[in-house]
Parts: structure tokens; C-alpha cells; sequence
């Protein structure tokens, strides 16, 4: 899986977010922000790869067990999912 086309991972005022790009502003309008977790998925997702691939990424990042990042790329997966930020 991947990010769509058209959103791009910025650091404004210290904060990650999210923006739209091109064509991408006339379906979503806004920005969303990312703790530091999410930034982390949203780089790793950027270049393609599997959930397995996102929760080791948390493992190795954080001192966190296997569930907590289970649970916490299911989350995030869904929101960007939901939000339809995500190919594949």
C-alpha cells in the first residue's frame, strides 16, 4: 500500500501535516495533522509497503510490544483509509 498521488507530508511551525497537491485540492481541502507515530507511517507509506512493515517500523522506533503497534497502524490505516489518502 501506499500514499495517493497529490498529498505531501510538510512541517509547518514545528508540526507535521498533511496537504493537498494539484488535483488533489479540489476533493480535499485542509490539512491534517500528524503526531510524531503518524509522520513515522506516513514517511514509511510514502515509499510503499505492507502493514507488517508499518508495525515493525514502530517496533524498532519505540520501546512498544507487538499488540500496541498492531493496534496503533490498524488505527492509523483506517483514518487515512477513511480520509482516502491511501492506495492499495
Amino acid at each position: 500500500m501506499k500514499i495517493k498521488n497529490g498529498y505531501m507530508l510538510r512541517e509547518v511551525a514545528g508540526e507535521a501535516v498533511v496537504v493537498p497537491t494539484g488535483e488533489a485540492t479540489l476533493n480535499f481541502q485542509g490539512i491534517i495533522s500528524l503526531n510524531e507515530t503518524g509522520a513515522l507511517l506516513w514517511k514509511e507509506l510514502e515509499q510503499g509497503c505492507e502493514k507488517k512493515d508499518l508495525v515493525q517500523a514502530l517496533l524498532d522506533e519505540y520501546e512498544v510490544d507487538a499488540e500496541t503497534a498492531e493496534k496503533d497502524v490498524n488505527e492509523f490505516l483506517k483514518r487515512a483509509d477513511d480520509a482516502g489518502l491511501i492506495d492499495g
